[in-house]
């Protein structure tokens, strides 16, 4: 079994095909597929998708912070009304991003610490998502930390020693398709850690794994990911899909 922790195959990239993507995740051995939110207009999207096929999909519910603008205070209400209304299995996608435009700096982080307030209040794991934020979301994990925070840093790009304090928080790594680029040295970060510290995850329709870099990316690339772990560990391929999927069985209680 292969667990797919990060997948956005609800959007509308998958319009006209979701049934055939969906089959072919099945196919290539992902039994769980974590769907993380993105904001209101995602949620319906969202949500229908996990009904479809209870026990192999599982909602999230969060606000991604390239989501946060003017009227984020109407989206957190949103969230929080979800929250409150069925049971999710983490608050996702949240987090802090700065590549694309800090305009929205002080909201972001007013949304990253509310919804770490929300995950500890509902006792949910967190999916984080950061870019070129590492040190603010840190800052602001550490001081919302009361010892109950858990989850993952989704994606994840940075450097092996800022891996290493995220696990010593007691947070996993979310190992993407970018492990599989040449020149990324992401492989090079994940051989100083612990297939014990990863997730596996596709952040589908993004970051296609190679050999299919470039194009729309769908949970059955996974395997592309987990046969690239298997190289960096020198480990099989099945006791790396054994091992993370007990890793993401045991973070979101699925």
């Amino acid at each position: 079994m292969i667990i797919d922790t990060h997948s956005h195959i609800y959007s509308e990239d998958y319009n006209g095909d979701m049934g055939e993507v969906v089959q072919r995740a099945f196919d290539a051995g992902v039994e769980k597929i974590l769907l993380p939110n993105i904001d209101s207009s995602s949620i319906k999207m969202m949500l229908d998708l996990a009904s479809s096929r209870p026990g192999s999909f599982f909602p999230m519910m969060g606000l991604h912070p390239t989501s946060v603008k003017e009227d984020y205070r109407e989206e957190m209400e949103v969230i929080e009304y979800w929250l409150n209304k069925q049971k999710f299995y983490a608050i996702g996608e949240i987090g802090i991003d700065f590549y694309w435009d800090d305009t929205f700096r002080k909201e972001q982080e007013y949304t990253f610490r509310r919804q770490l307030q929300l995950a500890k209040a509902y006792n949910l794991p967190v999916s984080i998502h950061t870019r070129n934020s590492f040190e603010v979301a840190m800052r602001i994990v550490d001081e919302e930390n009361n010892g109950s925070l858990t989850g993952v840093f989704h994606c994840f790009t940075g450097t092996a020693d800022q891996a290493k304090e995220i696990i010593a928080r007691g947070f996993k790594i979310g190992v993407g398709g970018i492990v599989t680029f040449k020149n990324a040295g992401i492989d090079k970060m994940v051989a100083q850690l612990s297939p014990e510290d990863i997730l596996l995850e596709t952040d589908s329709p993004y970051l296609a794994p190679v050999p299919n870099r470039g194009k729309r990316n769908e949970s059955s690339y996974i395997v592309h990911i987990l046969k690239k772990v298997s190289d960096i560990f020198d480990i099989p391929e099945n006791d790396i899909a054994r091992i993370t999927s007990k890793n993401a069985e045991q973070l979101f209680k699925i």
